[in-house]
């Protein structure tokens, strides 16, 4: 068996065991009264406020995959993972001043349908599918991935194993009325994630002997957020470049994320929510890479398997029970993404697939059935692909993450920028890049990942990079089908009627700027 097992007391199991069996009992308590209430109510009838909105985001943001990968990007090259979380301000800004006013203006519940209302129903369909794909690769399989290596490292089971397990109380969760529940003990959750992370960083602190012992037994290098053009791991032409294809994608496009927005009471709430999770992100450094980089002070023999870095800490640190809890947090988080994820998938099914084109005359009992025999398919199809991405070898967990959302995201950041800031994209420049961009895109992105694995075939730029060429190339061909189609269909909605951002916004956001501006000045040139 393995360490992590062998460290873990009854005291652990008990609370463990404990922490399962009350959330199945939330569950069913809060399923028994949706069932007396109406149905409907996972809307949240445009009743979210800001800081249910800046959790809720954080929450679909931050799973056990963060925890883990993180720390393992700390553990294997410092601080340079604060990008991704600090970077994202950009992104977070474009959401909230660009995109949101606009979608929330179209009066739409889902992005294929604010595509759809501008370009027709044939995009809105292709914009289905393919947000079906996302979330049974970026959102259930990659979630239930980074689980398994949870699992595995906790239990030492082999990797189908335990994502077969996670699956299975998935599913019983999703049947118990757990998913409204998850999303009831979510903000406790974020919070309990917050007190353990910073209880673990601050042990790790107390036995290194405090940040100048830390920064003595580490690499100079470790502090820096900008890395060389000739890195290895993140060079800053990567990270400039290859991460806003990515995150334009994730943040201003994807369903899970700008879902929270799109409930908001008003759009100054959805604006405040999405500064909120701005200020959250900050706290990344000290949350979920610090723990890595002492784990590396503190444990330098775990070499090559940086991916346990976090669970090293966990039950290297924690005393009796603690170990417990940070497993229960894990397990609770992972079952809510999972969940949700199976949930998004079956609606999307269901409703833009099923009953727009298969059987429009479908009753409620044939879309429940459908919805039903979806979320069976998709858990078998999660199952195989988490454990296919188990087979990529020579890349961390983190590495895996941004490399599949970065083959995932190019025709999406192409479609969504140009659709707003240029009139005069067409119908056919829209569809032709989402059917057949993103083809090409995920046939790059299989070559790179499994056929030519770029360990063995050191010719591939950084993942970052070609994510950004993908995107150019697309976006070239987008303006170029735009310009010579013949009889240009292009958008008809009215947007004459966008609210405005209020004054308390524009100044949240200069303070939130200029906070990222100085921790870039300090990791940099200190």
């Amino acid at each position: 068996m393995n360490s992590i097992y062998d460290k873990l007391t009854t005291l652990d199991f008990v609370i463990v065991a404990g922490y399962l069996v009350a959330l199945l009992i939330i569950g069913y308590v809060v399923s028994v009264k949706q069932r007396k209430k109406d149905e409907t109510l996972f809307l949240a009838g445009n009743s979210l406020n800001w800081y249910s909105i800046g959790f809720n985001m954080w929450g679909t943001n931050v799973g056990p995959s963060s925890l883990l990968a993180f720390a393992s990007i700390g553990y294997a090259t410092g601080i340079v993972a604060g990008n991704f979380e600090w970077y994202a301000f950009v992104f977070l800004l474009l959401l909230a001043m660009v995109f949101a006013p606009r979608y929330i203006a179209s009066k739409v519940s889902t992005m294929p349908e604010y595509m759809g209302k501008r370009y027709g129903d044939s995009t809105q369909n292709i914009l289905a599918w393919y947000a079906l794909v996302k979330i049974l690769v970026s959102w259930l399989s990659l979630g239930l991935f980074s689980g398994g290596v949870l699992v595995r490292q906790i239990l030492g089971i082999p990797m189908w194993q335990s994502v077969t397990v996670l699956v299975i109380f998935s599913g019983i969760f999703t049947f118990a009325g757990g998913l409204k529940a998850i999303a009831k003990v979510n903000v406790f959750q974020m919070i309990l994630l917050i007190v353990v992370s910073l209880t673990l960083s601050y042990l790790g602190l107390q036995k290194v002997g405090g940040i100048e012992a830390l920064a003595a037994k580490t690499p100079s290098n470790f502090w820096n957020l900008v890395r060389p053009s000739d890195d290895s791991h993140y060079p800053w032409p990567a990270i400039l470049l290859g991460y806003p294809v990515a995150a334009v994608a994730f943040f201003c496009t994807d369903q899970s994320m700008v879902q929270s927005v799109l409930g908001a009471k008003n759009l100054e709430q959805g604006q405040l929510g999405v500064n909120f999770i701005g200020w959250l992100k900050v706290m990344a450094l000290p949350l979920f890479i610090l723990p890595g980089i002492l784990c590396y002070a503190l444990y330098p023999e775990l070499g090559s398997n940086s991916d346990l870095a976090y669970m090293t800490m966990v039950t290297n640190l924690f005393p009796s029970g603690m170990n417990g809890l940070v497993i229960c947090v894990m397990i609770a988080v992972l079952v809510g993404t999972i969940g949700s994820s199976l949930n998004a998938l079956s609606t999307v099914f269901t409703n833009d697939i099923y009953v727009k084109k298969i059987n429009p005359t479908a009753t409620i009992k044939d879309q429940i059935r459908i919805g039903r025999l979806t979320i069976a398919a998709g858990c078998v199809f999660a199952i195989l692909i988490a454990v296919a991405i188990d087979n990529i070898k020579g890349q961390n967990l983190f590495n895996i993450f941004q490399a599949v959302l970065g083959f995932l995201a190019p025709s999406l950041s192409v479609v969504f920028l140009l659709s707003v800031f240029w009139k005069r994209t067409t119908k056919k420049a829209v569809n032709a890049t989402l059917s057949w961009g993103s083809a090409f895109s995920l046939f790059v992105g299989v070559l790179y990942l499994w056929i030519f694995p770029a360990d063995k075939y050191p010719v591939w730029p950084h993942f970052l990079l070609i994510s950004f060429y993908i995107f150019a190339v697309l976006l070239i061909a987008a303006v170029l089908i735009s310009l010579t189609d013949k009889n240009p269909e292009v958008n008809v909605s009215d947007e004459t009627d966008i609210p405005k951002t209020s004054k308390k916004v524009k100044l949240l956001f200069g303070l939130l700027g200029l906070t990222i501006f100085v921790l870039y000045l300090i990791f940099n040139f200190h």
